[in-house]
């Protein structure tokens, strides 16, 4: 009988014990593993406010400011917290329709039903006052501040780039960005983004059953500060972009301008251009799409992703190539039967034989396909190509055939065919400097970027080296940049002289085409050029630089479809420089000529 009642007692402590662990476990799960009630709990009287920094600000070389911030406010909703609220009034004060707020508040509960997430983007600051004064009626809706870009001068849209929503390739790539922040797009503001971004912070709020704060939880002892981006001062002059893209209006093309002695970019100007302030806030993706489908392509880049035959500007640097080589000298001449000339043609009938410095100014095509020839074509070689791959390297040091070491968004390489190229389609021996004889006078398969262009230019205002062209000036925290270090052509200084003898010339000569645009106050330097387009007319090309001592600035101008490189490059150059070495342009016919004419032709 005892031994039965044991076994009883046994089994009713084992059932309580069972039971117990039970609910021990059951409180466990509950308590530590399922965050769902202490989630739903906590929301009802906390609230993480995201703080995010307001972006660096950005300005030219000058100081003056070229981005700047905008408040806004996001409006965000947990939908647990949504009970019965004035559907109506709320879409008023908000500007949509009740259609809207249904999908909206649809898509917020699919992301999650106690978690807050954005219901409505970029609420002005205006719409804003009066959505404050209500809020408290609508519980589980509150809002967090942040900022949208503004671009007061409405320039250099291609240089400064867009700030947009992250996507989750960015998302998973930088653990930074949640859903629904902002990161820089394009231009600077992708370059530099890590900089421009700063740090977000984190404000818990006691929230009453109003949806009204009631003040900061624990004193703010776990609030994060937020930290503002870094401010970037970049070496774009704005009144030189500014002025440069209004002689740029309606006409295709580029100007690229640089300071030598540093390599910063004075101007980038891609036109058709757009105003940077299309592609901010709510209407961004609608200005998206209507640049992206616009056939004159304001979003592409023609400053750097655009690639032309550079015509006869790159007869300089084969004239470097062979002066260095001592292929040729100043006193060197050629015959030149001017429009008879065989096996190229020349552009026009000039005094012959001339030498070097006079083949400059009349840029002369035979001149410089004989000087091409003799560097390919030397006796000491067994073949053409030994001869090529030696102009090949003198080119690339030019930084032709290969994107540049700089900081903007976006480049192409250009087009620089090696040997190998030729010879898949002649055989190793089977051609010679005639058969690629159009390279010398930079047309055929050679193509350069307008930056190279500019780059190129520079290298011979500086006699032989170059910095890295690049926009960035100094941070707000003075930090280094990465483009201090000259690189050599290993051409030497006393060559540039004589090609620079020549292209002051093209300036000064009695019989050039140039003259009407230079300026009597100021020695300058320049190159015409006639890029060929087998899809319809030529581009008027154009380099330079000045002063012819001690240069301040160099440059690469591209007028797509519009002829001779004098007649419309040429004068657009002489105006930037003028206007950036004098803070003004005296007025003159051919200023007139270029604000005022439209080279785009109109579609039927």
């Amino acid at each position: 009988m005892n031994k039965n009642y044991a076994n009883r007692k046994i089994m009713i402590l084992t059932l309580f014990i069972l039971v117990g662990m039970l609910f021990i476990a059951r409180l466990f799960h509950l308590q530590i593993l399922n965050n769902e009630y202490k989630l739903s709990a906590q929301n009802n009287v906390l609230r993480k406010i995201t703080r995010y920094p307001a972006r660096g600000l950005i300005y030219d070389r000058n100081g003056e400011l070229l981005v700047y911030n905008e408040a806004v406010y996001d409006l965000l909703v947990t939908p647990n917290q949504v009970h019965t609220i004035d559907t109506l009034e709320l879409c008023r004060l908000l500007k949509i329709d009740i259609e809207t707020y249904i999908e909206l508040l649809s898509k917020a509960k699919r992301y999650s039903n106690f978690k807050p997430s954005t219901f409505l983007k970029q609420i002005s600051k205006e719409d804003y006052g009066y959505l404050s004064e209500q809020l408290y009626k609508f519980p589980g809706f509150f809002v967090q501040a942040r900022t949208l870009r503004k671009y007061p001068s409405m320039i250099a849209a291609h240089v400064l780039g867009y700030v947009g929503e992250v996507d989750q390739n960015e998302i998973t790539n930088d653990q930074f960005y949640s859903a629904g922040d902002y990161i820089g797009k394009n231009g600077i503001e992708k370059f530099y983004e890590t900089l421009l971004r700063g740090n977000k912070g984190i404000e818990i709020k006691l929230v009453d059953v109003f949806n009204r704060e009631m003040g900061s939880y624990q004193d703010g002892e776990y609030d994060l500060l937020a930290m503002a981006g870094k401010d970037l001062q970049i070496s774009i002059d704005a009144k030189l972009q500014a002025y440069g893209e209004l002689l740029m209006r309606n006409k295709k093309g580029s100007i690229v301008a640089i300071e030598p002695s540093t390599g910063e970019i004075l101007s980038l100007i891609s036109s058709p251009a757009y105003d940077p302030n299309l592609l901010i806030g709510r209407i961004r993706s609608e200005n998206f799409l209507k640049l992206s489908v616009d056939t004159l392509e304001p979003l592409f880049n023609r400053a750097t992703m655009a690639q032309y035959p550079p015509g006869s500007t790159f007869k300089l640097v084969t004239a470097l190539a062979a002066l260095n080589e001592g292929l040729l000298n100043k006193d060197t001449r050629y015959e030149c039967r001017g429009i008879t000339s065989t096996p190229l043609v020349c552009s026009h009938n000039h005094e012959s034989p001339l030498n070097l410095v006079h083949a400059i100014e009349q840029s002369c095509n035979p001149y410089f396909y004989k000087v091409f020839r003799s560097i390919l074509e030397q006796k000491k070689f067994t073949s053409a190509q030994k001869g090529y791959d030696l102009w090949y390297d003198y080119i690339q040091k030019f930084g032709v055939g290969q994107k540049l070491h700089t900081d903007i968004i976006g480049q192409r390489n250009g087009n620089l065919p090696a040997s190998s190229y030729f010879n898949e389609y002649y055989g190793q021996k089977g051609w010679r400097a005639t058969t690629v004889r159009s390279l010398s006078i930079g047309q055929g398969e050679v193509e350069l970027t307008p930056l190279q262009m500019a780059n190129q230019i520079a290298i011979i205002a500086n006699r032989g080296f170059s910095y890295p062209p690049h926009l960035i000036k100094s941070t707000s925290d003075n930090e280094a940049t990465e483009f201090s270090k000259a690189t050599q052509t290993g051409v030497l200084a006393e060559h540039f002289e004589t090609i620079i003898e020549g292209m002051s010339l093209v300036y000064s000569g009695e019989n050039s085409a140039v003259r009407n645009y230079r300026i009597d106050s100021i020695q300058m330097c320049g190159k015409t050029g006639t890029s060929e387009n087998p899809f319809g007319k030529d581009h008027s090309v154009f380099i330079a630089f000045a002063p012819k001592d001690n240069p301040k600035i160099a440059i690469s101008v591209v007028v797509e479809n519009s002829g001779f490189g004098a007649t419309w490059a040429a004068p657009i150059a002489s105006l930037m420089i003028e206007k950036y070495l004098t803070g003004k342009v005296h007025p003159s016919w051919y200023e007139t000529k270029m604000l005022n004419t439209n080279l785009i032709p109109i579609k039927h």
